[in-house]
């Protein structure tokens, strides 16, 4: 939206500085007070009837001359010009009706919204233009169809982001390894996500609306610092100032972006009421994931041996079978006693010398010691026989006990399940009531 102003330029430059200057004192809700000076016509240049324009109109004067003139160079810049700089001085309600659709222009899924198209969608949403200017937006946007284009998974994420990665129900606190299967997973998440979404629409819908006032900058920041397609870093690239223009994004683009958490909140309101046919087709699709019934059968590690449980208990061959093993870890392969057995041997061969042979004493007390070091061992090996053994028994009891805790969390489970049902039925009840009251027009 460059500038031209080749032909007189003491006079464009004049009337650059005095557009700059007035953009300023509407942004800052300065009355206008002082008549604009009179800018000779720059040839085929709109600005400067439109300033006059402005000026008369927000001084309540009559400006069909200075219009008329304006409207036949440049109809589009001239109708953008007056709805957003009426907009950003709080003075929306002043604008024509026949302005708002000069100044949006044709809008197309497959091309980028254009700057202008989003300041004036912006000050729209955010009650600029009063409840007739919020419902000719929703009309341009409804004709344009983009949520058909776009992924029903893509807005869910715009909605409802950061999906933990397991959601562990309350009869499964004690198990965490059940809430990880698949067929006991899904129909809990699905639950857990309808109710964020629930909560996210509620939370767009509830957003109180404009009351027709200025927009205020979204940033909360300078009025320089102003994001693209701000009414009043539009009205800069306008005029000619502020440098070049950002990218566009695409009608899509926009949306999403307007759904996410921490944006526009009047924005957000527009978005939502595009995206409602694909919401809640999600949402039931959603509903029908609470809906299905508890496995008959799941199959779960229990002391690193998988278990088939079942309503009525541990199924018995699984079980005896993951015991089996537990007796079969528990106790290491040791071999027969060896060293204790030759000890002995030892000893009693000692001991037979002691008999026939005159160093009596001495061979009886090696054999005593031999016996003692050959007995210590079987006795250590036994010990530790009855400790793998003590542990076997352990590990099945608390392996049997796991198994039944596991059911009885089952059938917790399962009682959940009809609760959840419940409560994802009356989310979608809820959810539909939000969408159908969809954005207020004021």
């Amino acid at each position: 939206m460059s500038t031209d102003l080749t032909a007189s330029h003491h006079s464009g430059t004049e009337l650059h500085r005095y557009a700059e200057a007035l953009l300023a004192n509407l942004a800052a809700g300065a009355a206008v007070s002082t008549t604009p000076p009179k800018f000779p016509d720059v040839t085929g240049y709109w600005l400067a009837p439109a300033v006059e324009a402005l000026v008369l109109l927000m001084r309540g004067e009559d400006a069909l001359d200075p219009l008329g003139r304006a409207a036949q160079l440049d109809g589009q810049r001239t109708a953008l010009f007056l709805c957003l700089a009426l907009a950003v001085s709080g003075q929306g309600d002043q604008i024509h009706a026949s302005w708002l659709g000069i100044a949006f222009g044709e809008m197309s899924a497959d091309r980028p919204v254009t700057h202008g198209q989003r300041a004036l969608w912006l000050a729209a949403a955010r009650g600029a233009y009063g409840p007739a200017g919020k419902i000719f937006v929703l009309r341009k946007l409804d004709s344009v169809a983009a949520p058909s284009e776009i992924e029903p998974d893509r807005w869910l994420s715009a909605l409802i982001p950061h999906e933990p990665s397991i959601v562990i129900p309350p009869s499964l606190v004690d198990f965490p390894e059940l809430a990880e299967l698949p067929e006991l997973a899904e129909p809990v998440q699905a639950a857990d996500q309808l109710s964020r979404l629930l909560g996210r629409c509620v939370e767009i819908t509830s957003t109180r609306e404009g009351t027709g006032g200025s927009p205020a900058n979204r940033a909360g920041g300078p009025s320089a610092a102003w994001a693209e397609g701000e009414p009043l870093t539009v009205l800069r690239h306008l005029i000619g100032s502020g440098g070049p223009e950002g990218p566009m994004n695409s009608l899509g683009g926009h949306l999403l972006a307007d759904l996410q958490s921490g944006s526009d909140p009047h924005l957000a309101a527009i978005a939502l009421h595009m995206a409602t046919p694909v919401v809640r087709t999600a949402a039931e699709r959603l509903v029908r994931a609470t809906q299905v019934d508890p496995p008959e059968s799941v199959t779960m590690p229990l002391l690193g041996h998988r278990v088939v449980l079942r309503p009525e208990g541990p199924d018995p061959e699984s079980l005896a079978a993951a015991e089996e093993r537990v007796a079969v870890e528990g106790v290491p392969v040791r071999g027969r006693p060896w060293p204790a057995y030759a000890l002995l041997v030892l000893a009693i061969a000692a001991l037979v010398a002691a008999l026939v042979t005159p160093a009596t004493l001495p061979l009886a007390a090696l054999a005593l010691a031999l016996v003692a070091a050959g007995g210590d061992r079987l006795w250590r090996r036994h010990k530790r026989e009855r400790a793998d053994a003590e542990y076997v028994t352990a590990q099945i009891s608390e392996l049997r006990e796991l198994a039944e805790g596991a059911v009885w969390a089952l059938h917790e489970y399962a009682r959940e399940s009809e609760k959840r049902v419940q409560t994802a039925v009356s989310d979608l009840a809820e959810l539909t009531r939000v969408l159908r009251r969809g954005p207020r027009a004021g």
